[in-house]
């Protein structure tokens, strides 16, 4: 006989871990104990050899889908004789290093009893077991158990205790275990706060939907704001009050079979829309789809999930095509995942909400996810992903991030582990500034760990910056934008060392006062060189022209041409005295900051060619840029590689004057896109060649939110790899700033 004590770290909590192992060790006639503590799950397990080798075995290679398991250690100890195996109660007394399960969607189990009538709990909004529903959004606190959740509230009736602690139930120690009898209940409510519909409040959000309403519904994480995405003038209408002119929306289908009939969808695209996560996946749409077509206005996608709730499932359940399913705020706020805070804010909006009583701990907005070279990129990395650790190359000290300006997020390491937060938002006001405090509290009590390192951007006027130097007792670690895009991507691959970097992306504060974004660098998480940078180029009227990238034509065409340049439409279309104080301004340097950004260069194209003068949201100029390409297209324009002081220099003024000429010579939009993104990327190969003949490094990463474009992303990669380069992307981390704080995280703490 031999006893062994086993420790598993990973997401091992409220997924159902320990009654698999229960089952398991009665299958293979193991006596002992299993329980959580604030690490993970604990097992003492005793038997003979042979019993003991198969049960370890199994437990390591059988564990519940829902689980993750990144540590698993096994000690000999003494044998104690017991005859029988337990589940014990959880232990919380040590330093709480146990990862909490993101949210989940409905199993197919729960599915299967939500539409079957003979069962007690058909039709309720709020099924769930240890294989789905709410965890990260509900839980205050760990171990996860059922008083540390928002269900707290919730005393379950006779019925749901016997499942609760029945081994052999599938809701075994499930937190949110509940049924109509003692669980959560729907309500359906006005913009004023009175009853629509007492007796049955789906329904009646289903006929107001049918009737061009806008409902706000209450889901994992926050309210969707909710609209019949067929009906043309209930999305108008949304888009009108929601103050949200152009940006797509994302939709709601009830299944695969419904999704196909109005988007494309590849075999990698059907796997990441059906995986237990549930993100929204960018699909190519069909011809004829018959949804409203201003749900995505000039986008070839749509963005598309598929029910991750059972009240989703019933709302949709033979009743829409698809709902427009979008985050309720108004543009530049967080949503709004409290209940009287939701009524409030979106009284200007919602029609009615239909909501309900179990609370909200923590926001958490969707995921947005796409495939891109045959793989899944996350372009928003949020419910169904987080709070999953990202597994480090090594340990370090405990660095809490705080991310950038745009698409905030935040990160907290813990050995080998980051932990990312879910998408903030643009720290643009006190409510999404109000919720990065709020996040950053959340995940050092989850984690009970205080660092005592903060990193954060080298901008010093970004929220993220002063909220950590805000922060007493602590050692601050500014890190370069463009070093931490690096790093991000590097850390995600657990790569060390030094790599090449091509960062692209919008803008971000440069070691030289300047704004960067066009950046070819050398280095790893210890620092990183400059090897050089798309040539700078003046941005009239500073952020001003992240707005109208007009400007940014006007800006490079000045650079390309002189006083002399060519009367393109972008240009006459500008009244003559703005034209002539923006040529001051470029002339004198006026209120005209210089910026090496790609971002910029594809916004000054975009308007170049008529596609966007102006814009509604971040990187719409770009988006269509990449969304005229039409078919194949091979030509490219020069590309001019310049040296300045040892550092290799994009200059993109032979660029601008071969799409001027292409302008004039009424060649289409999507020729001249097609044209200058192969330019773009045979410039990405020269630069690496270049990089790689100074420094003999081969590995490159490609990191930065231009990098979502997916054309770009695949045809450089191929051209690359064909170039003899290991060539790195981001998959699980996305490329904007949304990723940035793991980068931020892994420099400072390679720094200590």
């Amino acid at each position: 006989m031999q006893r062994k004590k086993v420790r598993i770290e990973g997401i091992v909590q409220g997924v159902g871990f320990r009654p698999f192992v229960y089952q398991l060790a009665c299958a293979c006639s193991v006596a002992g104990w299993v329980c959580n503590d604030s690490r993970g799950v604990l097992i003492e397990a005793e038997g003979s050899a042979e019993a003991l080798g198969s049960f370890l075995r199994r437990v390591q290679n059988e564990y519940p889908p829902l689980a993750s398991i990144t540590r698993f250690e096994s000690l000999d100890i003494a044998t104690a004789g017991e005859t029988g195996f337990a589940i014990r109660s959880s232990d919380s007394g040590r330093q709480k290093t146990a990862q909490v399960s993101p949210d989940t969607y409905v199993c197919p189990d729960c599915l299967s009893e939500l539409f079957d009538p003979a069962d007690r709990r058909y039709g309720y909004p709020f099924i769930n077991c240890t294989n789905c529903g709410p965890r990260y959004s509900i839980v205050t606190g760990i171990p996860y158990d059922r008083p540390q959740t928002t269900m707290s509230a919730f005393l379950m009736c006779s019925e749901c205790l016997a499942e609760y602690h029945n081994p052999a139930s599938r809701r075994f120690h499930a937190q949110p275990n509940a049924c109509p009898v003692c669980g959560p209940r729907l309500s359906l409510r006005n913009s004023v706060g009175q009853t629509v519909s007492e007796l049955d409040p789906l329904q009646g959000a289903v006929d107001l939907l049918k009737q061009g309403s806008i409902v706000a519904v209450k889901g994992l994480g926050g309210y969707h704001l909710a609209v019949d995405a067929s009906n043309d003038e209930a999305v108008a209408e949304l888009r009108r009050r929601k103050a949200r002119d152009e940006k797509p929306f994302a939709l709601m289908t009830s299944d695969l079979t419904a999704a196909k009939r109005f988007v494309e969808i590849s075999e990698a695209e059907q796997r990441l829309l059906e995986g237990v996560e549930r993100p929204i996946v960018l699909l190519r749409k069909k011809n004829g789809h018959g949804l409203s077509p201003l749900v995505a206005p000039r986008n070839r996608y749509l963005g598309v999930m598929l029910p991750y709730t059972p009240l989703h499932y019933l709302l949709l359940q033979n009743h829409f095509e698809a709902l427009v399913m979008t985050s309720a705020n108004l543009s530049d706020e967080p949503i709004a995942f409290e209940d009287d805070d939701a009524r409030q804010r979106l009284s200007g909006i919602a029609d009615s909400f239909l909501s309900h009583d179990r609370d909200i701990f923590t926001r958490t907005d969707d995921s947005i996810a796409r495939v891109m070279a045959g793989g899944p990129l996350l372009l928003r990395r949020s419910r169904g992903y987080v709070p999953r650790g990202v597994s480090l190359h090594a340990p370090q000290p405990p660095v809490l991030a705080v991310g950038a300006e745009l698409k905030n997020t935040v990160c907290l390491t813990l050995e080998d582990r980051a932990f990312l937060s879910q998408h903030i938002g643009d720290l643009k006001n006190l409510e999404v500034y109000e919720s990065l405090a709020r996040t950053v509290d959340h995940l050092q009590t989850l984690f009970e760990v205080t660092p005592g390192i903060i990193a954060h951007d080298l901008h010093p006027d970004y929220y993220s910056t002063r909220f950590a130097e805000g922060r007493e007792g602590v050692r601050l670690v500014a890190v370069q934008h463009h070093h931490a895009h690096l790093a991000s991507c590097m850390a995600e691959h657990r790569l060390e060392g030094e790599v090449l970097g091509l960062i692209f992306d919008g803008i971000g504060y440069g070691s030289d006062g300047k704004i960067w974004g066009g950046e070819f660098l050398a280095g790893g998480y210890g620092g990183c060189r400059r090897l050089g940078h798309f040539a700078y180029a003046p941005m009239p009227g500073g952020d001003a022209a992240t707005r109208e990238p007009f400007r940014m034509a006007l800006s490079y065409l000045w650079r390309a041409f002189g006083a002399q340049m060519p009367e393109l439409p972008v240009i006459t279309e500008i009244p003559e005295k703005e034209r002539a104080l923006y040529l001051k301004m470029l002339e004198k340097g006026l209120n005209s900051p210089l910026t090496s950004s790609c971002g910029r260069l594809f916004d000054a194209v975009a308007a170049l060619v008529g596609l966007r003068s102006r814009v509604s949201y971040e990187g719409q100029a770009a988006l269509e840029l990449e969304m005229a390409i039409e078919g194949e297209v091979e030509e490219e324009y020069p590309v001019e590689l310049a040296d300045e002081k040892g550092m290799v220099i994009f200059e993109p003024s032979p660029l601008i004057r071969a799409v001027a000429e292409d302008v004039l010579g009424g060649v289409p939009a999507g020729v001249i896109s097609g044209r200058f993104h192969n330019t773009m990327v045979r410039m990405m190969a020269e630069v690496a060649g270049r990089m790689r003949s100074e420094t003999g490094l081969d590995r490159v990463v490609l990191s930065g939110g231009v990098f979502q474009n997916r054309y770009l992303t695949e045809k450089g990669v191929r051209l690359l790899q064909a170039e003899g380069f290991d060539v790195f992307t981001h998959s699980l981390v996305p490329p904007n700033d949304g990723g940035l704080a793991l980068g931020q995280a892994v420099v400072a703490g390679f720094a200590t």
